[in-house]
């Protein structure tokens, strides 16, 4: 908490008035910000680059089905699970939305949100426009940001040089990004992540989470 000055002891006195140390604005709570946009973007580049950056937010780790990438680590990327359990945790309402992803399922578990929220801690989601859609309906206070890249050629390059999948799986993630970018003004923010200026995207995004904590009408957060 920030601690404010107290007035000088003698200015009520000296001015004939009733002084109250009360801050104009109350500290803003803490937000939710969804990250998003077309496979391609660079939105788990993004996250990492933050967490490098130690930002102090709270970033949601989502549970997916989908087999780990190199490099991806149980836990700290996703939380890798089978099938069979991620549908227990549907069933059990832990998810606070759900889609399936080229074939996989991926969700958010609540708890995480809501234990971030309540420490006061900003909550980063990253998810896919799909998955943006269901949360804009179950948060609407939430900052949506579309994150993309400079071109279709730059982010089918990015595609390409993964080297994860087969080229008719590669045809549908286009396909499903020329969707998605359908979706842009159904955002409150665009950020565009050029090649060799992921700090550039990231100190974008930081500006656009400080511009809203000076709001004048505050978003409220409900879960």
């Amino acid at each position: 908490m920030t601690d404010h000055p107290e007035p000088r002891p003698d200015l009520g006195g000296e001015l004939g008035l009733e002084i109250s140390p009360t801050p104009y604005f109350p500290s803003p709570g803490p937000l939710v910000v969804v990250i998003s946009g077309p496979s391609g973007a660079g939105k788990d580049a993004v996250i990492k680059r933050m967490k490098q950056r130690q930002v102090p937010f709270h970033f949601v780790v989502t549970a997916t089905t989908r087999p780990p990438r190199e490099g991806e680590v149980h836990g700290r990327d996703y939380f890798f699970v089978s099938k069979d359990d991620f549908m227990a945790m549907m069933e059990r309402g832990e998810l606070l939305e759900h889609a399936i992803v080229y074939g996989d399922y991926k969700g958010i578990p609540k708890r995480q949100v809501r234990d971030a929220l309540a420490s006061g801690k900003d909550v980063i989601l990253r998810v896919d426009v799909q998955g943006a859609a269901t949360l804009r309906r179950r948060i609407p206070g939430a900052v949506f940001i579309f994150l993309t890249a400079e071109s279709e050629e730059e982010l089918i390059r990015r595609l390409v040089e993964r080297k994860s999948e087969s080229p008719e799986k590669l045809k549908l993630r286009v396909a499903t990004a020329r969707e998605e970018m359908r979706r842009l003004n159904e955002f409150d923010y665009v950020v565009i992540n050029r090649d060799g200026a992921l700090d550039e995207a990231v100190d974008q995004i930081l500006c656009i989470i400080a511009a809203e904590k000076c709001r004048v009408r505050r978003r409220t957060i409900s879960l």
